[in-house]
């Protein structure tokens, strides 16, 4: 219960909030103050104080029963408000907000379905710059007007994320290229953008005690720098197209370096349909098994082999082609790159390893290696967004369900104090791979493959491989690596037949024959 002292700071909160929010309404009207710091911080605040008085008041309801269903589904409609007012404050503030709003909406595990799923909007239809403001940045940047660079520029984008859009045009010797361009406001509005966020988070923080989302700020702030050169962007370009040359499937597009600065990356036009359009894949006779199959390899190379991960793997930034009869994956965007220490590769691996095996000593050992000992259950469950009772039974034999989706969803918000706790603990490091994992469980639950044991039988033998690469490198002698090598063998073949075994238990032939081919 509050006192009263309480109440009268959040009323009088409030309505400082309202009336700076009110002053940003107006204001904000005009254009040539749009992006003033006062204005943007008085629709945060606004914003935050609308999304406290959903919660702490209007479904603050003395008479009614919080277990009863007709509570569920009054809730359900605050949820709805309150993500609706989240996702308006990112359309109208842009840039950075909409980037965190693009993190938020794939903490699955984390926020009820209601945000997630109203957020996750932001992925595809980001707010775009008229332009006349894209071709301001391109002349700033290459000292040229874009019509003598170019014989062709489309003034719609093909698409827009949060701190850049993309256009596609045509070079004067006819080649087709998509530009990458910076939009204008977002590097003078970073600075007070996160100073607001980081005040929001304390202050919400203080109202909600359970909120605790200041990791996501530093996170936010360690990353934005890198996202926002976009020379680092073509080197990370460079950088995986050299480590992943032997997957012929896989197109990354080239870089123009003569015309890429800071802010403007022109690289090489490629098609291909989104990785969530079942009905394109379909049309083009694309095995959806298949693409879930490729993602796979790809991403458990980057995670527990060469330890450098594509970071923002939502399905706007990965299509897919069919040529010469071939499943291509093109993947774009590769301006976020988590670099993965050895000892968190290891250690990693080795927590899957033990969450597959049903292992809980060894979820306890390698939850506590990564900072988060006491609270190896709830990662356990974060990691594989399945259930308690599903990591004890087994989760490659226990199928998932949209039962098991509904109660785990309905049980983060009992839990919110403990995962908010796990994530400030756990080592920084895996707060990006948690992410990545978010999205990629996304993509794999629109193809409905989810449930397949090829998925969990590549990510198994990558988990092995890094154990055993770690293993050799505290090893001398010649015979004591044969040995080594021939114990690796056996356990990848072990796990290849206990795969095989459960295909063909479960009728699933074709997951059998593709336990056999080695990625």
């Amino acid at each position: 219960m509050w006192s009263l002292s309480s109440r009268k700071l959040l009323k009088y909160g409030m309505l400082g909030c309202l009336a700076l929010g009110g002053l940003a309404s107006v204001t904000a009207s005009r254009p040539d103050v749009e992006n003033v710091g006062l204005v943007r911080f008085g629709r945060a605040a606004k914003t935050a104080c609308s999304i406290a008085y959903l919660y702490k008041v209007k479904l603050n309801i003395p008479d009614l029963d919080p277990s009863s269903e007709e509570y569920r589904t009054f809730k359900s409609k605050i949820h709805l408000e309150g993500a609706q007012h989240l996702l308006d404050l990112c359309c109208a503030n842009k840039g950075v907000f909409v980037k965190v709003g693009q993190h938020l909406g794939a903490l699955n595990y984390l926020l009820p379905a209601e945000y997630t799923d109203t957020l996750k909007v932001l992925h595809q239809s980001a707010p775009s710059s008229p332009l006349s403001e894209i071709y301001h940045v391109i002349r700033e940047d290459l000292k040229q007007d874009p019509l003598e660079l170019f014989s062709e520029f489309s003034p719609e984008p093909l698409g827009t994320a949060s701190l850049a859009q993309v256009h596609k045009a045509k070079m004067k010797d006819g080649r087709l290229v998509a530009v990458k361009v910076q939009h204008g406001y977002v590097r003078k509005n970073t600075l007070i953008d996160m100073r607001t966020m980081e005040v929001l988070v304390e202050i919400a923080s203080w109202v909600f005690p359970d909120f605790k989302f200041n990791w996501l700020v530093a996170e936010t702030k360690k990353n934005i720098p890198k996202e926002l050169n976009f020379k680092q962007e073509a080197e990370n370009i460079r950088k995986v197209k050299s480590l992943y040359s032997h997957f012929n499937w896989l197109k990354i597009p080239d870089v123009y370096n003569d015309l890429s600065t800071e802010r403007v990356l022109v690289m090489e036009f490629v098609e291909g349909g989104n990785v969530n359009d079942v009905d394109y894949m379909r049309r083009e006779s694309i095995d959806l098994f298949e693409v879930s199959d490729k993602l796979g390899k790809l991403y458990s190379s980057m995670i527990f082999k060469k330890g450098f991960v594509h970071s923002d793997p939502h399905p706007g930034n990965i299509l897919v082609k069919k040529e010469d009869g071939t499943v291509k994956i093109i993947l774009l965007d590769h301006g976020l790159y988590a670099v993965v220490s050895d000892f968190v590769r290891r250690e990693y691996a080795g927590l899957w390893i033990s969450i597959l095996n049903k292992d809980q000593e060894g979820i306890k050992k390698h939850c506590s290696a990564l900072g988060v000992g006491n609270y190896s259950d709830f990662f356990a469950c974060m990691v594989t967004a399945r259930s308690k009772q599903a990591i004890d039974s087994g989760i490659v034999e226990t199928k998932y369900t949209e039962k098991e989706k509904e109660l785990f969803q309905r049980g983060v918000p009992l839990l919110l104090a403990q995962i908010m706790q796990t994530l400030s603990l756990v080592n920084k490091e895996m707060l990006l791979l948690l992410k990545t994992n978010d999205l990629l469980r996304g993509i794999e639950y629109t193809l409905k493959t989810e449930n397949r044991m090829s998925s969990f039988l590549i990510m198994s033998r990558h988990c092995i491989r890094c154990i055993y690469e770690d293993n050799r490198k505290k090893i001398v002698s010649r015979t004591s690596k044969l040995l080594l090598y021939g114990k690796e063998q056996w356990d990848l073949f072990k796990i290849t037949l206990y795969y095989f075994y459960l295909s063909v238990k479960t009728l699933s032939l074709k997951s059998a024959l593709r336990s056999f081919v080695f990625d």
